[in-house]
């Protein structure tokens, strides 16, 4: 517990905007690509074929939209965002993996990879000073 203390202190006092803008940023990619999976179903049953004769295949789908949805609003937001981003890596990791077991698709194997660098490192440095975190904290 006193690590994550130190750790948000130090984020805290090291706060700059672009970060915000970055952070604000992966919450609206990841809200977008959760828009886009629940409007075209067809497309993310297409992305995990290679994975479907696994059990929990369609957990997988069911999970996956949705987790990017509600996720990427709060990333946004910068409520609870480690918590969306834990919720976030095994989707963005499943996202790399899947390049390699299918038909590898640069594009989207460079948005995933992207994605979840920017997670880890936003797991890490928190949400920001300029969040519904902080603003919540701030109010006790």
């Amino acid at each position: 517990m006193g690590t994550i203390k130190s750790l948000n202190k130090w984020a805290n006092a090291h706060t700059y905007f672009p970060l915000d803008v970055l952070r604000i940023a992966l919450g609206v990619f990841l809200f977008i690509k959760g828009m886009h999976f629940m409007g075209n179903s067809k497309i993310l049953v297409d992305l995990l074929e290679p994975m479907q004769n696994l059990a929990g295949g369609m957990i997988m789908i069911h999970y996956v939209a949705p987790a990017h949805f509600i996720g990427g609003i709060l990333i946004a937001f910068g409520l609870l965002t480690r918590w969306a981003i834990i919720a976030q890596l095994p989707i963005l990791l499943g996202a790399i993996i899947i390049n390699f077991a299918g038909e590898f698709s640069m594009t989207n194997f460079l948005l995933a990879t992207i994605a979840f660098l920017v997670c880890i490192f936003f797991m890490f440095y928190g949400s920001g000073k300029h969040s519904l975190d902080y603003y919540f904290k701030m109010q006790q």
